[in-house]
């Protein structure tokens, strides 16, 4: 499927699917949305409630590894240490990674290497990027995930549900509640009525809270 770097609204790159007319992020800025809904309403909301070491993160949907870079530069901020899972069913290649130029976006260019490692690490091991952050990238299909309480954070970033409403249903949220802790909180950019009644369906307590730019509202679900 061709894929095609375009510049978002705040300046920062992203991957446009012409065939689905789908972003892998926000058109009206990948890295403000990114920090908004997995980082400001996701990682610092977990992390202002309990101690954790390490705080266990399981994307879906690693794409461009945005998600996992922003959360290791936050979790440097604290010394906190991160055990990060994220799934992919359908690799972005490294040549189109770097071309997302992200360290250089978040003023990170330092950290270039962090990011550039965490594309380079093979699949389905554990690696330790650095000395706070620990990667293990999965190569699977969501319908495939069967972890059993593992997790305290879950970005679910799959492609939106227009284009992928298998990824959207009460079967997916069956999976994340299972592979969630107790207290665990999954965060997503989504705010249909549809998806939000999937989740309580299976057991969350899901909160409608401000979206990010472009979006009135997103979700944030919760295994009580």
């Amino acid at each position: 499927m061709q894929r095609e770097i375009v510049t978002t609204a705040d300046g920062s790159k992203t991957i446009h699917l012409p065939e689905l007319n789908e972003h892998y992020h926000s058109k009206h800025g990948a890295v403000n949305e990114a920090k908004h809904v997995f980082i400001e309403t996701g990682l610092h909301h977990v992390l202002g409630k309990h101690t954790y070491d390490p705080l266990k993160i399981l994307e879906i949907g690693f794409g461009t590894g945005l998600n996992a870079f922003i959360t290791f530069l936050e979790a440097e901020k604290i010394n906190q240490m991160i055990d990060y899972v994220g799934i992919e069913a359908y690799p972005v290649h490294y040549d189109e990674a770097i071309l997302m130029k992200y360290p250089e976006t978040l003023f990170a260019e330092q950290k270039e290497i962090v990011f550039d490692t965490m594309h380079k690490v093979k699949w389905e091991q554990k690696e330790k990027v650095s000395s706070t952050f620990t990667l293990t990238k999965r190569k699977q299909l969501f319908a495939e995930i069967n972890d059993n309480d593992c997790f305290n954070l879950i970005y679910f970033d799959a492609f939106g549900a227009r284009v992928q409403p298998e990824l959207w249903t009460v079967d997916i949220f069956k999976k994340m509640y299972t592979a969630l802790r107790s207290n665990g909180v999954l965060v997503t950019y989504s705010a249909k009525g549809s998806v939000r009644r999937a989740m309580q369906e299976v057991g969350f307590v899901v909160e409608r809270l401000p979206g990010p730019p472009g979006k009135r509202e997103m979700l944030r679900a919760t295994k009580k």
